[in-house]
């Protein structure tokens, strides 16, 4: 099996050197009772201060050829392998998690496939849609040179994690409309954020005190990637952000109603919407364009989009924007991959090869996503 992999640098000094950076606040501990098939729940909790830091070694494949390079203004880390045919790689993109404002190149680039991943600006210094942007134009870069790295252009996958998946999703569907590039074969969502009009879906509920996930603090995260600022998130979390006819607009895709019954069994309540607030609405209405939100794609472009992998964990806040999407694409003839993780969590994947941290369900979630790539 034969991968391309462009893999995005990290935003520090630290990127450029034999290591890379993972940042992290605490290690938290969770009873083995809150998920059900682990016996110690131990989450690393990702930090903004350097102080904060593990440094991990980066150690190199000597089956591949490893280069630092720049697509168009965007540094990336191109791996190619040594020993295939030149002109018939598959060639996959992968764009890493951190909500847009922490960023590393996790473990997950260690994996036993060798792709191509970019380092994208991340805010508060550089908020929505810097951080998405900088991920297009790599990936325009790389779709329209794929034959200088021995890529067949029709064979190009788009993967991304946590927020790598949200710009996976967007990417893929801002190119649906590109007839100057090649068809994107294939978009693999690794546990995406996929909407932020309603953090109330019964996964939100479940899991709102669930690491590293926790739901005020996400909302929170995520709203500084949107706004470059640090905001009092309580009305969005009551939905006070919504205009009552974009919400009515919404609910046909954005709905526990859509959510299959056995995703509520841990407890659903539905919730009605803290009044309208025109303020609230204002510093954050850029959060229902698509390149922030891809749920909220029309319906004409979510039929064009690629053969799609998705995984969910059932101890995530993200796991029903995953499923919501699902519905979507099936209902418009798109083929999708479905792999759920019964006791996985947010991040569960960022844990591949680090040896005794590694959950049982980390090599499972891995295999799926390269069975799906092999496949192809």
């Amino acid at each position: 099996m034969n991968f391309h992999f462009l893999e995005l640098l990290e935003c520090s000094a630290a990127g450029k050197s034999l290591f890379r950076v993972q940042q992290y606040s605490a290690i938290m501990t969770v009873p083995a009772t809150l998920i059900p098939g682990l016996h110690l729940f131990h989450v690393l909790i990702e930090s903004l201060p350097l102080a904060m830091c593990m440094y991990i070694p980066v150690m190199k494949d000597p089956k591949l050829i490893t280069k630092d390079l720049v697509f168009d203004g965007v540094p990336v880390r191109v791996y190619w392998p040594k020993t295939s045919p030149a002109g018939n790689r598959k060639g996959i993109i992968f764009l890493h998690g951190g909500a847009g404002v922490f960023g590393s190149i996790r473990k997950f680039c260690e994996m036993c496939l060798k792709w191509l991943t970019v380092q994208f600006r991340l805010a508060p210094e550089h908020p929505y849609p810097v951080p998405v942007l900088d991920s297009l134009t790599a990936v325009i870069h790389f779709m329209k040179n794929a034959k200088e790295y021995g890529v067949d252009a029709s064979r190009i996958a788009i993967a991304g994690e946590s927020i790598g998946g949200t710009f996976t999703a967007a990417i893929c569907q801002e190119l649906v409309t590109r007839e100057d590039l090649p068809r994107v074969r294939a978009q693999v969502l690794i546990y995406p954020f996929l909407q932020g009009m309603d953090f109330n879906l019964p996964s939100y509920q479940q899991n709102h005190s669930v690491p590293p996930m926790f739901r005020k603090r996400t909302v929170k995260v995520g709203l500084t990637y949107l706004t470059g600022k640090t905001m009092n998130v309580d009305g969005v979390l009551k939905g006070a952000h919504v205009p009552p006819d974009l919400r009515e607009k919404y609910q046909k895709w954005i709905s526990a109603d859509n959510i299959p019954e056995e995703f509520k069994a841990r407890g659903y309540v539905p919730l009605e919407p803290a009044p309208f607030s025109e303020e609230l609405y204002e510093q954050v209405k850029r959060g229902t364009e698509t390149m922030f939100a891809p749920l909220l794609a029309e319906d004409d472009i979510i039929r064009q989009l690629p053969e799609t992998f998705i995984l969910t964990c059932e101890y995530d806040g993200f796991r029903d924007d995953g499923l919501l999407y699902k519905k979507r694409l099936e209902d418009h003839g798109v083929p999708v991959t479905w792999y759920h993780v019964q006791d996985g969590f947010h991040g569960i994947m960022a844990f591949a090869g680090w040896g005794p941290l590694e959950f049982p369900s980390t090599p499972k979630c891995l295999q799926s996503v390269i069975q799906f790539l092999k496949d192809l």
